[in-house]
């Protein structure tokens, strides 16, 4: 049974999600404050956490960015949950390691299709060879693992499918749109700057091979060694 932690500290909402999950075969974790939220995702190893924005203690971004910076909980996906739906607060989202957005009010099937959508991304084993290695990099396919020049790089489940879905397709451009059905998984109820806030993330954390993701103006990303 998948555990899901709901970290939303509206208390009817927190119960209304944690209802629906139980409903869906999901066990559902529950804290209604920052501080306690990411004590919970730290003891517990939930497969996905529901994230709000706005919390009292510390902020979902604060949690977020805790937990990237811890190797037991770099690869946790967290579908963050928020009122507010300015661009800003997206890209800040994601920028800090956040796999999805998702703005209230929303429904709860919506929800529960993005749920399904990242765990499924999440638990994809790529079927190719336990090691791919692309100039400077070795992508280790079963441990979802990334070295640059055999020094390891720490990504989000999101990160590594977008890094490998080019590496498989080395030379090849893909169009945002296509990035977006391939790794999201889903037809993304948002617009393609997705894409292009999780590639910059990207490129920053490989460093100078970063630079081997190539922007085609107009239409997409494609990798070169």
């Amino acid at each position: 049974m998948k555990k899901i932690l709901v970290i939303e500290d509206e208390k009817d909402l927190s119960d209304l999600l944690a209802f629906n999950l139980e409903k869906e075969g999901f066990r559902a974790l529950c804290a209604l404050t920052g501080p306690e939220g990411l004590a919970v995702a730290q003891e517990e190893l939930p497969d996905l956490i529901l994230l709000d924005l706005m919390l009292p203690g510390m902020m979902g971004t604060e949690i977020c960015t805790a937990l990237r910076r811890t190797s037991k909980t770099a690869a946790i996906p967290v579908l963050m949950l928020t009122a507010r739906g300015e661009e800003i607060d997206r890209v800040v989202g994601f920028e800090v390691g956040a796999d999805d957005y998702i703005v209230k009010p929303f429904s709860m099937r919506e929800l529960l299709l993005r749920i399904r959508a990242i765990l499924r991304r999440s638990s994809q084993e790529p079927e190719t060879a336990a090691t791919l290695q692309v100039g400077p990099l070795a992508i280790d396919t079963e441990r979802h693992q990334v070295q640059v020049d055999g020094e390891p790089v720490e990504l989000t489940t999101t990160e590594f499918k977008l890094l490998f879905y080019l590496s498989e397709r080395m030379g090849r451009v893909q169009s945002r749109e296509l990035l977006l059905q391939q790794v999201w998984g889903y037809n993304y109820v948002g617009d393609t700057r997705t894409v292009d806030t999780h590639v910059t993330r990207l490129r920053n954390k490989l460093g100078a091979a970063g630079e081997m993701i190539k922007t085609v103006r107009g239409f997409g990303y494609k990798l070169e060694d």
